[in-house]
């Protein structure tokens, strides 16, 4: 469970995973595709294997990934007695948002 200041503070240590697994997010979808002055088919796993081990270290904060494309990344907390998930999504500068924990990504809210 992180309150709101140690979800902010996590994403702020995870800004830079988070940033690369974009980075090579790009990569790899370009290098799947065929033909990339980025190489070949080496290249596309070790770019795999990469993105493997950076989703693995942004799980192992406690965080919740879930999603890839674009990025989401939950942070499990409580708001006034009711559980909540911190709700990062790519392209966001802070965490400003929440939602409660069984109702998801639909029924996000801006922190009060």
């Amino acid at each position: 469970m992180f309150t709101i200041a140690e979800a902010r503070a996590e994403l702020a240590r995870l800004r830079p995973v988070l940033d690369e697994i974009v980075a090579l997010r790009a990569d790899a979808a370009e290098l799947g595709a065929g033909e990339s002055s980025l190489g070949g088919l080496p290249e596309f796993k070790a770019a795999q294997a990469r993105l493997d081990e950076l989703l693995t270290q942004v799980q192992q904060t406690g965080a919740e990934l879930k999603g890839f494309a674009p990025l989401l990344v939950d942070f499990p907390g409580d708001l006034d007695g009711v559980p909540v998930l911190w709700c990062w999504l790519e392209g966001e500068q802070d965490l400003t948002w929440y939602h409660r924990a069984d109702l998801g990504f639909p029924a996000r809210r801006p922190l009060p």
